[in-house]
């Protein structure tokens, strides 16, 4: 069995040895120090009670400093403390009253492989917050979650109607050079090749 590497953030040394203790009497996982070159650790698992800016802090700059991904377990968090969170590459999340070894090792796996994990109900209550984010935030300001404001969307969409730039121009009330900005934009941003793989992209993120 090939065993997941994990290093362990703890707030205080107490949490550290309790999790570190369960982690090393299961045959799936390998513990070893933070900090440690070699090998580094496939998962990092930040245990705190609540999320608050220096855990965030902590989140940050284990992104920033390494490759591995994130599982945090955490008494208490909230819709916009998640959001923050899975901005700072938070992969997985496992309240400390549901964290038995077993179901910790789960989600170690489960996040190890490229995968995600929440609690089904902060799974709810992160997209209701999503929601809101787009409509009272975002939308409003001309801007969508995929990166894509709302005109470059309806560039998009014209494209993929098959309009060329001066038909696109005419119905949006640009100038051609501005319709042509605006798909560089969004190709370069994106790092998308051409006007056929944008309209994918924005197909894919069921934009149009």
């Amino acid at each position: 069995m090939e065993r997941t590497t994990v290093a362990l953030r703890a707030q205080d040394p107490i949490s550290q040895a309790g999790v570190a203790s369960q982690l090393r009497a299961r045959p799936e996982v390998s513990v070893m120090e933070w900090g440690e070159a070699e090998p580094s650790p496939q998962v990092v698992v930040v245990v705190v009670d609540t999320v608050d800016e220096d855990v965030l802090r902590m989140l940050r700059h284990i992104q920033r400093t390494s490759t591995a991904r994130t599982v945090l377990v955490t008494t208490d968090i909230d819709e916009q403390k998640l959001v923050s969170a899975a901005e700072c590459g938070v992969a997985g999340v496992v309240r400390r009253s549901e964290s038995t070894p077993e179901h910790l090792v789960h989600v170690i796996g489960t996040v190890a492989r490229g995968e995600g994990h929440l609690p089904s109900d902060l799974l709810g209550r992160l997209l209701e917050e999503v929601g809101r984010l787009q409509g009272q935030v975002l939308g409003p300001r001309g801007l969508h979650f995929t990166g894509l404001a709302a005109r470059e969307v309806d560039v998009l969409r014209l494209v993929a109607e098959g309009y060329d730039t001066a038909d696109i121009a005419t119905k949006l009330a640009y100038s051609e050079r501005t319709i042509k900005n605006v798909l560089h934009s969004v190709m370069t941003r994106l790092q998308l090749r051409n006007r056929s793989h944008a309209v994918a992209y924005a197909m894919r993120q069921g934009l149009i």
